[in-house]
């Protein structure tokens, strides 16, 4: 029984009620004006559905009214902008409107009738009632009370429902809609892992510097070069520290510039970081790369920057060659470093290496790394268009 009854103690059983009795407003002002023509209410929906924005007060009203939560993804809240959706307008309207008025008859007649079936049964018959007029006043009329309050009960429960779920097919998002909102989705976990590789490839490469500097300056003995390797540590931290700044700055504003990232015109600070840690870097850097579009100047510095940390990684302190050229409307990007003795040559598979090749297909380039004549290369090759 208790059950049964819940619908009655939820709040969405009677915003549902007011949602379908607010067309029946219109309807009872229509009525004093001209009786005669019950029909034009009906008829005036079918322009006022098609302007695009009475479909996001429509999505805006079943979110409020018809749902618990207050908020339901099922609904669209935007303007209607192909004759499709505006036609569902239309043809949502004329749904509520035709509802309201069944409802307004649950709420109001069913009630009525068991209020007269309870006075049939005390002796007073109506009138007006239809079925009970020359009725015999009899007590057994009292058993027939709780009929119409169950069909009361029924019809005002079935109807939000119905209302809902109606409002979920001729509301909802439209094709164009969903696929807009996929993208939107897709930007941003695209965002998440773009990141989730600045955090590593800074903050990688970073660790990776101090590491082997420490490692270096404990081995070497050598005051001089300790303060040098104390120096180089601090000079790569403070670069990760803004690096981080960064990457935490586009977290905390969704709207800032992606132009506050490094790009390649700043190259120099990497290979100096890499030369402080004690390799040797030979560095060719040709064309214009002050002309690099942003996109691809900014991927092309995060791939060289997890170049370089992949060398001092897992080689260590050794000659690595860099290559960067801008020419034939492409940039290409070559690190290259003798393998450590004792090192297998079998490929590496880290999120370091996933990283330059995921950066390298999203801006319709290539990537490749792995063991050349004894040799360690990672290459990459970027369209500027």
């Amino acid at each position: 029984m208790g059950r049964l009854l819940r619908p009655l103690l939820r709040g969405t059983t009677y915003t549902r009620l007011v949602h379908l009795w607010v067309p029946m407003l219109v309807v009872s002002v229509w009525m004093f004006i001209d009786p005669s023509r019950p029909w034009v209410p009906a008829l005036a929906l079918v322009p006022v559905g098609l302007i695009p924005a009475v479909r996001t007060g429509e999505g805006v009203q079943a979110q409020l009214l018809l749902t618990a939560g207050g908020r339901d993804p099922a609904f669209s809240v935007t303007p209607a902008t192909a004759w499709r959706d505006r036609l569902r307008t239309v043809l949502w309207l004329e749904v509520r409107m035709a509802l309201g008025l069944v409802t307004v008859f649950a709420c109001v007649r069913l009630p009525i009738i068991a209020y007269q079936l309870a006075g049939t049964a005390r002796g007073r018959v109506p009138d007006d009632v239809p079925v009970l007029a020359g009725a015999t006043p009899h007590w057994w009329y009292a058993l027939l009370v709780p009929l119409p309050l169950l069909a009361w009960y029924g019809l005002v429960v079935g109807l939000g429902a119905a209302a809902a779920s109606l409002a979920r097919l001729l509301l909802g998002p439209s094709a164009g809609e969903r696929l807009a909102a996929l993208e939107e989705r897709t930007e941003q976990l695209l965002e998440r892992n773009r990141i989730a590789r600045e955090l590593h490839d800074s903050i990688g490469h970073a660790l990776t510097v101090a590491v082997v500097q420490a490692g270096a300056a404990r081995a070497a003995g050598d005051p001089a070069f300790t303060d040098r390797a104390l120096g180089a540590i601090e000079e790569t931290g403070r670069a990760a520290l803004e690096d981080l700044e960064r990457v935490l700055g586009v977290l905390r504003e969704a709207e800032r510039p992606v132009g506050a990232r490094p790009t390649l015109a700043e190259a120099d600070r990497l290979l100096e970081s890499a030369r402080a840690s004690g390799a040797e870097v030979d560095a060719e850097l040709t064309g214009p790369l002050e002309s690099v579009p942003g996109p691809v100047s900014r991927e092309g510095y995060r791939i060289l920057q997890e170049a370089l940390t992949n060398a001092l990684r897992h080689a260590g302190s050794v000659p690595v060659r860099v290559r960067v050229e801008v020419a034939a409307a492409r940039l290409r990007l070559e690190v290259r470093n003798p393998l450590a003795a004792g090192v297998s040559a079998a490929p590496v598979r880290g999120s370091g290496l996933r990283g330059i090749h995921e950066r390298a297909a999203l801006l319709g380039g290539r990537a490749a790394a792995g063991p050349d004549g004894g040799d360690w290369q990672v290459r990459a090759e970027l369209p500027l268009r």
